[in-house]
């Protein structure tokens, strides 16, 4: 007997937990493969937009040079918080470095915030899918020995092949959260790529903005 034999012939337990765990899958695939595209874009973009930056002449000329190639816009926000205006407001009052280091930060989170985007998803389905694959595994016992003791014939044949197809659900289980536990790690170690990256743009940014003699973030 297949999955969708087990989802035919099972009870409403049954086909709750089978279709919860087919929604779990296909929602953690298309992170996985969403997620996988993105970063792969990302690494690349990252590197190529903070040397365009570096390269150009001055500040201002940077900002075209890094829009050519953030495609992600992963890098230009970062950038384009530093020509800020807090006027005569708290965000306007302080030193120049604690006003660009307040700003980057915040352009920092934000960014950081999209690239985390889908990992608490596919953290969520690799911890729980296990568990929720063992409990339409319990439950199916329990029916199948429910529906033997009422017969009121018992034997090995007729408890190993309802207790099998049960089983069939603790590997589904396991079939859904393996993969997204291998992609949470691997894309998280992508992510934290990027942002070592990004955080050593900002604080290289901070360090020539907050300079009074530099150019400034409007130049």
């Amino acid at each position: 007997m297949n999955l969708s034999q087990l989802f035919s012939q099972g009870d409403a337990v049954t086909r709750i937990v089978a279709s919860l765990l087919l929604v779990m899958s296909v929602a953690s695939w298309v992170v996985i493969f969403w997620k996988g595209w993105l970063l792969r874009r990302a690494l690349a973009d990252v590197a190529r937009s903070t040397a365009a930056f570096w390269q150009a002449a001055s500040f201002a000329d940077g900002l075209p040079q890094v829009a050519a190639f953030d495609r992600e816009a992963l890098v230009l926000p970062l950038l384009e918080a530093t020509r800020f205006d807090g006027g005569a407001s708290l965000a306007g009052s302080g030193r120049k470095r604690q006003q660009l280091t307040r700003v980057l930060r915040d352009a920092l989170h934000g960014v950081l915030h999209k690239l985390q985007f889908g990992q608490v998803l596919l953290a969520t389905v690799g911890s729980t899918a296990p568990f929720v694959g063992l409990l339409g595994t319990v439950w199916g016992i329990y029916h199948a020995l429910v529906s033997i003791s009422g017969s009121g014939q018992i034997s090995i044949d007729k408890i190993s092949g309802p207790v099998g197809e049960s089983l069939l659900m603790t590997a589904a289980g396991l079939a859904v959260a393996i993969p997204a536990v291998l992609a949470y790690n691997v894309l998280g170690r992508n992510i934290n790529r990027i942002e070592a990256e990004l955080e050593g743009f900002a604080q290289d940014v901070l360090d020539l903005l907050a300079d009074e003699s530099g150019p400034g973030p409007a130049a």
